[in-house]
C-alpha cells in the first residue's frame, strides 16, 4: 500500500507548527474533489456573519460531513485552498485551521485573499482534495 508522504526539504521556509506541508504525495485510495465549502447552514443562511474563525470551523464541519459520508475524515485531506476576504481575519482562520488539521500531517495549503465571495456575509471558503483509503471508502448513501 502506498502511504501518504510529506516533504519539507531543507531550504524551504519553515511552517513553524502550522498545519501544512510543502508537498504531500497522495497515498493509495480514492481521490475526492470537494466543491468550495462556505459557512451556510442547511437553509442556505450564513453561519456566524462577521466571524471568520467560526465560519472556518463551519467549513471544516461541512468537509467532515461530506468526507464522512464516504468513509473519510478531515485527516484524509491532501490539498487545501483557503479563500478569505479580510486580512484582519487571518489570525482567526489560522486558529481554526490549527484546531482542525494536524501540524504533522497537514495538507499542502494555499491561502488566497479575494475581493469577495458568493454572498456578502461570507468571509472564508475552503476547497479541498482528499484521498480516502480503499479499505475505508464507500459510496455515499
Amino acid at each position: 500500500m502506498i502511504r501518504r508522504i510529506h516533504a519539507n526539504p531543507p531550504g524551504t521556509w519553515p511552517h513553524n507548527g502550522f498545519p501544512m506541508n510543502h508537498a504531500v504525495v497522495e497515498p493509495a485510495g480514492r481521490r475526492v474533489h470537494l466543491t468550495g465549502q462556505v459557512a451556510w447552514d442547511g437553509n442556505g443562511k450564513v453561519i456566524a456573519p462577521g466571524n471568520a474563525e467560526a465560519q472556518t470551523h463551519a467549513c471544516c464541519d461541512h468537509i467532515e460531513t461530506i468526507l464522512g459520508a464516504m468513509g473519510g475524515t478531515i485527516g484524509d485531506v491532501v490539498s487545501l485552498y483557503t479563500f478569505f476576504v479580510n486580512d484582519e481575519d487571518r489570525e482567526g482562520i489560522n486558529r481554526a485551521r490549527k484546531a482542525r488539521f494536524s501540524a504533522e500531517f497537514g495538507p499542502a495549503a494555499t491561502g488566497l485573499k479575494v475581493a469577495g465571495l458568493w454572498a456578502g456575509d461570507l468571509l472564508v471558503e475552503l476547497t479541498v482534495i482528499a484521498v480516502i483509503p480503499e479499505d475505508r471508502f464507500h459510496a455515499p448513501a
